[in-house]
């Protein structure tokens, strides 16, 4: 007798490539002694411009994580990457950190620091330059980056925008 069953323990190709961004453990001081809780910051992303964020909180690591992956997955958004690398350059601000992003040429790669670069990386962008600006919080500095993400245009909006075609803009 032959068995024809494919079985479901086999890894499957993910979806989505998740980053921890930042593990933060707090400590509630009781009667007993100290009760710790997590909080987690997770990106998720697929690598062709999809990224998102989530913040999650929990008694337990795991938990905490698993609510962040969650809540990432909700608030996708799309980053306009062009050969590995954004549009144009554009700064953006969430509260007091403000990030800036450039583009850069075939080969540069990701420079970027932790928090800017686990979203690049998400988003799928190969050659970036970035600079963080202000308060380091990663969760303020990841806001930040979406902030900046939300905000680029590629040159097919921009023309839309204008009433003109591609043609147009190009000359």
């Amino acid at each position: 007798m032959e068995h024809t069953k494919k079985f479901d323990n086999e890894p499957k190709e993910k979806e989505f490539v998740e980053k921890l961004v930042k593990l933060n453990r707090t400590a509630k001081v009781v009667k007993g002694g100290r009760r710790f809780s997590f909080s987690a910051l997770t990106v998720v992303g697929d690598k062709k411009g999809r990224v998102g964020f989530g913040f999650g909180k929990a008694n337990d690591v795991t938990e905490a994580i698993r609510k962040s992956t969650d809540k990432a997955k909700r608030n996708l958004i799309t980053v306009p990457l062009k050969n590995g690398t954004i549009p144009h350059e554009i700064q953006a601000q969430y509260k007091s950190s403000s990030v800036l992003l450039k583009p850069a040429c075939s080969g540069t790669g990701i420079i970027a620091g932790g928090a800017v670069r686990a979203v690049l990386e998400a988003a799928g962008a190969t050659d970036i330059m970035s600079k963080s600006l202000g308060s380091n919080t990663s969760v303020n500095v990841v806001r930040a980056t979406f902030e900046a993400c939300k905000g680029l245009m590629d040159a097919k909006t921009v023309a839309k925008n204008r009433g003109k075609n591609l043609n147009d803009l190009w000359g």
